[in-house]
Protein backbone atom coordinates (compact mmCIF):
# COMPACT_ATOMS: atom_id res chain seq x y z
CA UNK A 1 0.00 0.00 0.00
CA UNK A 2 3.05 2.35 0.47
CA UNK A 3 4.05 2.38 -2.92
CA UNK A 4 0.72 3.45 -4.10
CA UNK A 5 1.02 6.94 -5.55
CA UNK A 6 -1.89 9.67 -3.83
CA UNK A 7 -5.01 10.96 -4.72
CA UNK A 8 -4.11 14.68 -5.10
CA UNK A 9 -7.31 16.58 -3.98
CA UNK A 10 -7.61 20.06 -5.11
CA UNK A 11 -9.94 22.37 -3.00
CA UNK A 12 -10.25 21.96 1.26
CA UNK A 13 -14.21 22.54 0.94
CA UNK A 14 -17.02 20.29 1.85
CA UNK A 15 -17.00 18.05 -0.90
CA UNK A 16 -12.96 17.57 -0.91
CA UNK A 17 -12.57 17.36 2.70
CA UNK A 18 -15.20 14.53 2.34
CA UNK A 19 -13.70 12.82 -0.32
CA UNK A 20 -10.78 12.93 2.08
CA UNK A 21 -12.75 11.47 4.41
CA UNK A 22 -13.68 8.60 2.67
CA UNK A 23 -9.94 7.26 1.44
CA UNK A 24 -8.43 7.74 4.67
CA UNK A 25 -10.70 5.17 6.17
CA UNK A 26 -9.93 3.05 3.24
CA UNK A 27 -6.09 3.70 3.82
CA UNK A 28 -6.00 5.20 0.19
CA UNK A 29 -3.28 7.59 0.21
CA UNK A 30 -4.86 11.42 -0.70
CA UNK A 31 -3.03 14.99 -0.52
CA UNK A 32 -5.24 18.03 -0.43
CA UNK A 33 -4.18 21.17 -1.71
CA UNK A 34 -5.81 24.81 -0.72
CA UNK A 35 -5.37 27.94 -2.00
CA UNK A 36 -6.41 29.22 1.55
CA UNK A 37 -3.82 29.48 4.34
CA UNK A 38 -5.75 28.22 7.18
CA UNK A 39 -9.02 26.56 7.71
CA UNK A 40 -10.16 30.06 9.01
CA UNK A 41 -8.83 32.27 6.53
CA UNK A 42 -12.49 33.55 5.25
CA UNK A 43 -16.01 33.43 6.15
CA UNK A 44 -17.68 30.57 5.79
CA UNK A 45 -21.08 30.84 4.76
CA UNK A 46 -24.85 30.17 5.26
CA UNK A 47 -25.85 27.62 7.10
CA UNK A 48 -26.78 23.99 5.54
CA UNK A 49 -30.02 22.27 5.69
CA UNK A 50 -29.05 18.18 5.33
CA UNK A 51 -31.60 16.21 3.02
CA UNK A 52 -31.85 12.62 3.87
CA UNK A 53 -29.22 12.20 0.64
CA UNK A 54 -26.71 14.55 2.17
CA UNK A 55 -27.26 12.53 5.30
CA UNK A 56 -26.76 9.21 4.13
CA UNK A 57 -23.88 10.22 2.49
CA UNK A 58 -22.06 11.44 5.44
CA UNK A 59 -22.90 8.26 7.36
CA UNK A 60 -21.50 6.18 4.62
CA UNK A 61 -18.01 7.81 4.50
CA UNK A 62 -17.56 8.66 8.32
CA UNK A 63 -18.99 5.28 9.52
CA UNK A 64 -20.85 4.91 12.43
CA UNK A 65 -19.28 6.76 15.78
CA UNK A 66 -17.67 9.44 13.22
CA UNK A 67 -21.41 9.83 12.14
CA UNK A 68 -22.79 10.00 15.58
CA UNK A 69 -20.13 12.70 16.52
CA UNK A 70 -21.22 14.39 13.34
CA UNK A 71 -25.04 14.23 13.81
CA UNK A 72 -24.35 15.53 17.17
CA UNK A 73 -23.45 18.45 16.25
CA UNK A 74 -26.06 19.36 14.33
CA UNK A 75 -28.92 21.58 14.91
CA UNK A 76 -32.53 20.30 14.97
CA UNK A 77 -36.00 22.00 14.35
CA UNK A 78 -39.48 20.98 14.67
CA UNK A 79 -42.20 21.50 12.57
CA UNK A 80 -40.59 19.96 9.21
CA UNK A 81 -41.10 22.87 6.99
CA UNK A 82 -41.58 26.44 6.35
CA UNK A 83 -43.66 29.03 8.24
CA UNK A 84 -43.97 31.76 5.66
CA UNK A 85 -44.04 35.50 7.36
CA UNK A 86 -44.97 38.66 5.94
CA UNK A 87 -42.29 40.84 6.91
CA UNK A 88 -44.14 44.08 6.16
CA UNK A 89 -47.06 43.24 8.52
CA UNK A 90 -45.33 40.53 11.10
CA UNK A 91 -48.16 38.21 10.22
CA UNK A 92 -47.43 34.27 9.84
CA UNK A 93 -49.32 33.39 6.85
CA UNK A 94 -51.66 30.66 6.72
CA UNK A 95 -50.05 27.41 5.19
CA UNK A 96 -52.49 27.27 2.06
CA UNK A 97 -51.76 30.60 0.91
CA UNK A 98 -48.17 30.14 0.90
CA UNK A 99 -46.68 26.34 1.20
CA UNK A 100 -48.37 23.28 0.70
CA UNK A 101 -47.66 19.77 2.53
CA UNK A 102 -45.75 18.36 0.05
CA UNK A 103 -43.20 21.11 -0.03
CA UNK A 104 -43.19 21.11 3.67
CA UNK A 105 -42.24 17.68 4.27
CA UNK A 106 -39.11 17.93 1.98
CA UNK A 107 -37.67 20.29 4.72
CA UNK A 108 -37.61 17.14 7.24
CA UNK A 109 -34.85 14.61 7.09
CA UNK A 110 -34.33 12.36 10.49
CA UNK A 111 -36.60 11.77 13.21
CA UNK A 112 -38.89 14.29 11.47
CA UNK A 113 -36.63 17.55 12.04
CA UNK A 114 -34.90 19.50 9.91
CA UNK A 115 -31.40 18.98 10.56
CA UNK A 116 -28.67 21.94 9.45
CA UNK A 117 -25.61 22.68 10.40
CA UNK A 118 -23.16 25.75 9.77
CA UNK A 119 -20.47 25.25 6.66
CA UNK A 120 -17.62 25.95 8.96
CA UNK A 121 -18.62 23.67 11.81
CA UNK A 122 -19.03 20.84 9.18
CA UNK A 123 -15.81 21.57 7.27
CA UNK A 124 -13.81 21.53 10.88
CA UNK A 125 -15.62 18.12 11.72
CA UNK A 126 -14.43 16.61 8.19
CA UNK A 127 -10.88 18.05 8.76
CA UNK A 128 -10.24 16.59 11.93
CA UNK A 129 -7.67 14.29 12.18
CA UNK A 130 -6.20 14.75 8.29
CA UNK A 131 -4.48 17.67 8.79
CA UNK A 132 -1.47 16.69 8.58
CA UNK A 133 -2.42 15.83 4.42
CA UNK A 134 -3.56 18.85 3.65
CA UNK A 135 -1.24 21.79 2.06
CA UNK A 136 -2.24 25.20 2.41
CA UNK A 137 -1.56 27.88 0.24
CA UNK A 138 -1.53 26.25 -2.93
CA UNK A 139 -3.15 27.87 -5.84
CA UNK A 140 -3.84 25.01 -8.06
CA UNK A 141 -3.92 26.61 -12.10
CA UNK A 142 -4.17 23.19 -13.87
CA UNK A 143 -2.62 19.92 -14.04
CA UNK A 144 -0.22 18.00 -15.97
CA UNK A 145 0.06 13.96 -17.15
CA UNK A 146 3.08 12.40 -16.80
CA UNK A 147 3.71 8.55 -17.93
CA UNK A 148 2.21 7.30 -14.64
CA UNK A 149 0.34 9.47 -13.10
CA UNK A 150 -0.74 13.60 -12.82
CA UNK A 151 0.70 16.82 -11.17
CA UNK A 152 -1.18 19.76 -9.87
CA UNK A 153 0.44 22.96 -10.99
CA UNK A 154 0.52 25.77 -8.84
CA UNK A 155 0.17 29.70 -9.45
CA UNK A 156 3.97 30.15 -8.66
CA UNK A 157 5.25 28.04 -11.41
CA UNK A 158 6.31 24.96 -8.44
CA UNK A 159 4.19 21.20 -8.75
CA UNK A 160 3.27 18.78 -6.76
CA UNK A 161 4.42 15.55 -6.01
CA UNK A 162 3.06 12.72 -8.57
CA UNK A 163 -0.23 11.11 -7.91
CA UNK A 164 -2.37 8.53 -9.28
CA UNK A 165 -5.56 11.04 -9.73
CA UNK A 166 -6.30 14.35 -9.53
CA UNK A 167 -9.96 14.89 -7.97
CA UNK A 168 -10.68 18.96 -8.55
CA UNK A 169 -12.70 20.26 -5.62
CA UNK A 170 -12.25 23.63 -5.69
CA UNK A 171 -15.21 24.94 -6.40
CA UNK A 172 -17.60 27.71 -9.34
CA UNK A 173 -14.06 29.04 -10.52
CA UNK A 174 -12.37 25.68 -10.59
CA UNK A 175 -9.30 25.66 -12.79
CA UNK A 176 -9.92 21.72 -12.66
CA UNK A 177 -12.55 21.93 -14.17
CA UNK A 178 -11.94 24.52 -16.82
CA UNK A 179 -9.39 21.88 -18.39
CA UNK A 180 -11.01 19.00 -17.83
CA UNK A 181 -13.85 19.72 -19.72
CA UNK A 182 -12.40 21.87 -22.10
CA UNK A 183 -14.45 24.91 -21.34
CA UNK A 184 -17.81 22.79 -21.73
CA UNK A 185 -18.88 23.28 -17.65
CA UNK A 186 -20.61 26.71 -17.40
CA UNK A 187 -21.36 28.34 -15.06
CA UNK A 188 -23.93 31.52 -15.21
CA UNK A 189 -24.33 34.46 -12.59
CA UNK A 190 -27.98 34.61 -12.56
CA UNK A 191 -27.33 38.42 -10.88
CA UNK A 192 -29.81 37.75 -7.92
CA UNK A 193 -27.61 38.80 -4.86
CA UNK A 194 -27.49 38.24 -1.08
CA UNK A 195 -26.42 39.15 2.16
CA UNK A 196 -25.78 36.74 4.94
CA UNK A 197 -26.26 38.08 8.33
CA UNK A 198 -25.99 36.40 12.32
CA UNK A 199 -27.89 38.16 15.50
CA UNK A 200 -28.32 36.84 19.00
CA UNK A 201 -31.11 34.17 19.66
CA UNK A 202 -32.66 37.13 21.54
CA UNK A 203 -33.46 38.85 18.42
CA UNK A 204 -35.66 35.71 17.02
CA UNK A 205 -37.89 35.47 20.19
CA UNK A 206 -40.52 36.68 17.95
CA UNK A 207 -40.28 34.56 15.22
CA UNK A 208 -40.58 31.11 18.27
CA UNK A 209 -38.81 27.55 16.68
CA UNK A 210 -38.79 26.86 13.00
CA UNK A 211 -37.79 27.38 9.94
CA UNK A 212 -39.45 30.75 8.60
CA UNK A 213 -39.50 32.10 5.37
CA UNK A 214 -40.05 35.96 5.07
CA UNK A 215 -41.22 37.43 1.53
CA UNK A 216 -41.04 41.37 0.76
CA UNK A 217 -43.10 40.92 -2.26
CA UNK A 218 -44.95 44.33 -1.83
CA UNK A 219 -42.26 46.51 -2.00
CA UNK A 220 -40.88 46.48 -5.10
CA UNK A 221 -37.06 47.85 -5.47
CA UNK A 222 -35.53 48.40 -8.63
CA UNK A 223 -38.32 45.80 -9.85
CA UNK A 224 -37.73 43.62 -7.59
CA UNK A 225 -38.26 41.61 -4.48
CA UNK A 226 -36.47 40.67 -1.42
CA UNK A 227 -36.64 37.15 0.38
CA UNK A 228 -35.19 36.55 3.69
CA UNK A 229 -34.91 32.72 5.50
CA UNK A 230 -33.98 31.66 8.87
CA UNK A 231 -33.78 28.28 10.96
CA UNK A 232 -34.82 29.40 14.67
CA UNK A 233 -33.58 26.15 16.82
CA UNK A 234 -35.11 25.01 19.92
CA UNK A 235 -32.35 23.58 21.78
CA UNK A 236 -30.88 27.25 21.13
CA UNK A 237 -33.02 30.08 21.57
CA UNK A 238 -32.75 30.62 24.74
CA UNK A 239 -28.99 30.80 24.92
CA UNK A 240 -27.75 34.46 24.77
CA UNK A 241 -24.20 33.19 23.96
CA UNK A 242 -25.47 31.64 20.53
CA UNK A 243 -26.35 33.50 17.58
CA UNK A 244 -28.17 32.50 14.75
CA UNK A 245 -27.88 33.57 11.02
CA UNK A 246 -30.08 34.87 8.32
CA UNK A 247 -29.79 34.69 4.68
CA UNK A 248 -31.27 37.53 2.54
CA UNK A 249 -31.16 37.21 -1.32
CA UNK A 250 -32.61 40.02 -3.89
CA UNK A 251 -34.04 39.53 -7.23
CA UNK A 252 -31.15 40.89 -10.06
CA UNK A 253 -30.89 44.78 -9.18
CA UNK A 254 -31.97 45.05 -6.01
CA UNK A 255 -28.92 44.32 -3.69
CA UNK A 256 -25.69 45.90 -4.94
CA UNK A 257 -22.28 46.15 -3.36
CA UNK A 258 -20.18 49.19 -3.33
CA UNK A 259 -18.11 50.04 -7.01
CA UNK A 260 -19.72 46.20 -7.30
CA UNK A 261 -17.11 44.44 -5.17
CA UNK A 262 -18.98 41.60 -3.26
CA UNK A 263 -15.81 40.37 -1.37
CA UNK A 264 -16.56 43.93 0.82
CA UNK A 265 -17.45 42.20 4.20
CA UNK A 266 -19.26 44.00 7.00
CA UNK A 267 -20.88 47.83 7.88
CA UNK A 268 -21.00 48.34 4.17
CA UNK A 269 -23.05 44.98 3.81
CA UNK A 270 -25.13 45.83 7.11
CA UNK A 271 -26.32 49.03 5.38
CA UNK A 272 -27.47 47.53 2.44
CA UNK A 273 -29.47 44.85 4.02
CA UNK A 274 -30.74 47.77 6.94
CA UNK A 275 -31.63 50.35 4.05
CA UNK A 276 -33.68 47.47 2.33
CA UNK A 277 -36.00 46.27 5.82
CA UNK A 278 -36.42 49.77 7.56
CA UNK A 279 -40.35 49.24 6.79
CA UNK A 280 -40.06 45.66 8.01
CA UNK A 281 -42.55 44.95 10.89
CA UNK A 282 -40.75 44.87 14.22
CA UNK A 283 -41.34 40.99 14.49
CA UNK A 284 -38.75 40.90 11.57
CA UNK A 285 -36.76 43.69 11.54
CA UNK A 286 -35.40 42.72 14.74
CA UNK A 287 -33.26 40.19 12.95
CA UNK A 288 -31.76 43.32 10.71
CA UNK A 289 -31.64 45.41 14.08
CA UNK A 290 -29.58 43.65 16.25
CA UNK A 291 -27.07 41.99 13.21
CA UNK A 292 -23.69 41.77 14.28
CA UNK A 293 -22.30 44.02 11.58
CA UNK A 294 -18.85 42.70 11.27
CA UNK A 295 -20.42 39.54 10.35
CA UNK A 296 -22.37 40.95 7.31
CA UNK A 297 -21.47 39.92 3.78
CA UNK A 298 -22.34 39.73 0.10
CA UNK A 299 -22.65 37.06 -1.98
CA UNK A 300 -23.46 35.93 -6.14
CA UNK A 301 -26.29 33.34 -6.80
CA UNK A 302 -24.63 31.25 -9.97
CA UNK A 303 -25.62 28.52 -11.12
CA UNK A 304 -24.28 25.43 -13.67
CA UNK A 305 -26.67 25.38 -16.64
CA UNK A 306 -29.87 23.56 -15.93
CA UNK A 307 -29.40 21.84 -19.57
CA UNK A 308 -27.41 19.05 -17.63
CA UNK A 309 -23.81 17.96 -16.46
CA UNK A 310 -22.20 18.48 -20.11
CA UNK A 311 -20.42 15.64 -21.47
CA UNK A 312 -16.56 15.97 -21.48
CA UNK A 313 -13.96 13.24 -23.17
CA UNK A 314 -13.49 10.77 -20.24
CA UNK A 315 -9.77 11.03 -18.13
CA UNK A 316 -9.16 7.89 -16.40
CA UNK A 317 -7.04 10.10 -13.89
CA UNK A 318 -8.86 13.13 -13.54
CA UNK A 319 -12.53 14.41 -12.28
CA UNK A 320 -14.72 16.80 -10.94
CA UNK A 321 -16.94 16.99 -7.95
CA UNK A 322 -19.29 19.42 -6.06
CA UNK A 323 -19.55 22.95 -7.32
CA UNK A 324 -16.78 22.50 -9.77
CA UNK A 325 -19.22 20.50 -12.03
CA UNK A 326 -22.46 21.48 -10.93
CA UNK A 327 -23.18 24.76 -9.03
CA UNK A 328 -26.57 24.83 -8.12
CA UNK A 329 -28.64 28.07 -6.36
CA UNK A 330 -29.71 28.22 -2.87
CA UNK A 331 -33.10 27.00 -3.41
CA UNK A 332 -34.27 23.78 -1.97
CA UNK A 333 -30.80 23.30 -0.33
CA UNK A 334 -29.84 20.97 -2.99
CA UNK A 335 -26.19 22.05 -3.94
CA UNK A 336 -23.97 20.84 -0.73
CA UNK A 337 -26.26 17.24 -0.55
CA UNK A 338 -25.60 16.47 -4.23
CA UNK A 339 -21.82 17.31 -3.19
CA UNK A 340 -21.85 15.00 -0.46
CA UNK A 341 -23.17 12.67 -2.88
CA UNK A 342 -20.44 13.11 -5.45
CA UNK A 343 -17.91 12.18 -2.20
CA UNK A 344 -19.68 9.21 -1.20
CA UNK A 345 -19.89 7.67 -4.60
CA UNK A 346 -16.16 8.59 -6.04
CA UNK A 347 -14.63 7.57 -2.96
CA UNK A 348 -16.67 4.25 -2.68
CA UNK A 349 -15.74 3.57 -6.42
CA UNK A 350 -11.74 4.38 -5.67
CA UNK A 351 -12.05 1.68 -2.91
CA UNK A 352 -13.75 -1.18 -4.29
CA UNK A 353 -11.40 -0.54 -7.41
CA UNK A 354 -8.27 -0.76 -5.35
CA UNK A 355 -9.57 -3.81 -3.19
CA UNK A 356 -10.39 -5.62 -6.46
CA UNK A 357 -6.30 -5.42 -7.22
CA UNK A 358 -6.92 -3.30 -10.13
CA UNK A 359 -3.93 -1.18 -8.95
CA UNK A 360 -3.92 2.59 -9.39
CA UNK A 361 -4.46 3.75 -12.70
CA UNK A 362 -8.11 3.48 -11.82
CA UNK A 363 -8.86 2.03 -14.93
CA UNK A 364 -13.09 2.81 -15.67
CA UNK A 365 -13.24 4.63 -12.19
CA UNK A 366 -13.55 8.11 -13.16
CA UNK A 367 -15.74 6.73 -16.38
CA UNK A 368 -18.51 5.03 -13.76
CA UNK A 369 -18.23 8.11 -11.90
CA UNK A 370 -19.23 10.81 -14.30
CA UNK A 371 -21.94 8.48 -15.47
CA UNK A 372 -23.45 8.28 -12.54
CA UNK A 373 -22.89 12.15 -11.24
CA UNK A 374 -24.46 13.58 -14.95
CA UNK A 375 -27.65 11.80 -14.77
CA UNK A 376 -28.58 12.90 -10.40
CA UNK A 377 -26.66 16.00 -10.76
CA UNK A 378 -28.51 17.28 -14.08
CA UNK A 379 -31.90 16.82 -12.40
CA UNK A 380 -30.75 18.68 -8.97
CA UNK A 381 -29.33 21.74 -11.10
CA UNK A 382 -32.63 21.90 -13.01
CA UNK A 383 -34.72 21.59 -10.05
CA UNK A 384 -32.57 24.30 -8.07
CA UNK A 385 -32.96 26.36 -11.41
CA UNK A 386 -36.67 26.09 -11.56
CA UNK A 387 -37.15 27.27 -7.19
CA UNK A 388 -34.70 30.02 -7.72
CA UNK A 389 -36.70 30.97 -11.26
CA UNK A 390 -40.49 30.71 -9.72
CA UNK A 391 -38.98 33.13 -6.47
CA UNK A 392 -36.74 35.57 -7.63
CA UNK A 393 -37.94 36.06 -11.51
CA UNK A 394 -34.47 35.07 -12.64
CA UNK A 395 -34.09 34.30 -15.84
CA UNK A 396 -31.11 32.54 -18.40
CA UNK A 397 -30.30 33.04 -21.74
CA UNK A 398 -28.17 30.70 -22.43
CA UNK A 399 -26.77 32.21 -25.13
CA UNK A 400 -26.16 35.82 -23.88
CA UNK A 401 -25.49 35.45 -20.32
CA UNK A 402 -22.15 35.67 -19.62
CA UNK A 403 -20.58 32.82 -17.40
CA UNK A 404 -18.77 34.30 -13.87
CA UNK A 405 -15.67 34.86 -15.32
CA UNK A 406 -16.97 37.41 -17.95
CA UNK A 407 -19.70 38.54 -15.63
CA UNK A 408 -20.42 42.15 -16.09
CA UNK A 409 -23.08 43.87 -13.35
CA UNK A 410 -25.95 45.88 -14.97
CA UNK A 411 -25.85 49.37 -14.78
Amino acid sequence: MTSLKPVLISGAGLASLLLARSLHRSKIPFLVFERDASIIFRAQGYRLRLSDVGLDSIERVLGPAGFKKFYDACGKTGGAGVAAVDPTSGETLSTETKADSKDKLKLASRDGKVVGISRGDMRKLFLEGLEDHVRWSHHVQGYEKTDTGVRLVFADGTKSEEGSMVVGGEGVKSAVARQLADGRIKIYDLGARGIHGQAPTTAFKALGEGVFSLVDDKTQVNGGKVFMITNVRAQDKDDPNVNFGWTMIGSPGVIKAPDDNYTVTGPPAAAIAKSLTEHWHPRARSLIDNMIESEAAFWKITCSSPEGVPEWPNDPRVTVIGDAVHAMTPAGGNGANTAMRDSDLLGRLIADAWNAGNGDDWKGVTAAYEAEMRVYASAEVKKSFDQTSGQFGVKLDIENTPTIQEYVAPN
